[in-house]
């Protein structure tokens, strides 16, 4: 049995479903909010309500936004005939910061896992299929994660991309930059093997 108070074991319990967050964090995120002016818990309060009220998804792209289409959709600067295709939104968020894609996104929403009972059907695949045959896209970038499940995923859409008529690539995987090959693992320094180029 608790010695905390029932409302801030419910705080405790509540912080332990998010990822990443175990017992002893959620006690001190709980500990921490309770500390925290009454100002600052209404402002996380009402940070998360908006969140939930405002945050949809771009019915171009499947992005996370709150304006429809979502902002890169709208942006006459972007290159609107390069897609790139990633897994989930956070995934999005990382290949923009690299700032050297200046294309569009289309977010599938997960990745095709046949143990997790997630198959193409489950995919956002055909609002990518109906950007393609709406014309105007040379090239689809596949940046699914270098997983079994997401490289299952660039293959399939690779098999049903290329009969359309549009440049189909893969983001490169293998040894990150700053990192050793005694650390590197059998198949990272394979793929990086595969994916050389000319110097």
């Amino acid at each position: 049995m608790s010695s905390l108070p029932g409302s801030l074991q419910e705080l405790v319990e509540q912080l332990k479903t998010l990822p990443g967050v175990g017992a002893k964090s959620a006690q001190r995120l709980a500990f921490h909010i309770l500390r925290t002016p009454r100002e600052d818990t209404d402002r996380l309060c009402e940070a998360i309500r908006n969140v939930k009220d405002r945050v949809t998804y771009c019915s171009n792209c499947n992005n996370i936004t709150d304006v429809d289409p979502c902002t890169l959709c709208s942006d006459a600067g972007r290159d609107h005939r390069v897609i790139c295709v990633v897994e989930e939104p956070q995934n999005v968020s990382v290949v923009d910061r690299t700032g050297g894609f200046r294309g569009v996104y289309h977010v599938l929403m997960g990745a095709i896992s046949p143990l997790q009972g997630v198959g193409p059907d489950d995919l956002k695949i055909k609002g990518l299929l109906a950007r393609i045959a709406a014309g105007g896209v040379d090239e689809v970038i596949l940046a699914t994660n270098p997983t079994v499940e997401g490289e299952a995923t660039a293959i399939y859409l690779a098999r049903l991309l290329k009969p359309l008529g549009v440049r189909v690539t893969r983001i490169a995987t293998g040894i990150p930059v700053g990192s050793d090959l005694d650390y590197a693992d059998d198949l990272s320094v394979g793929k990086a093997l595969d994916g050389r180029r000319e110097v």
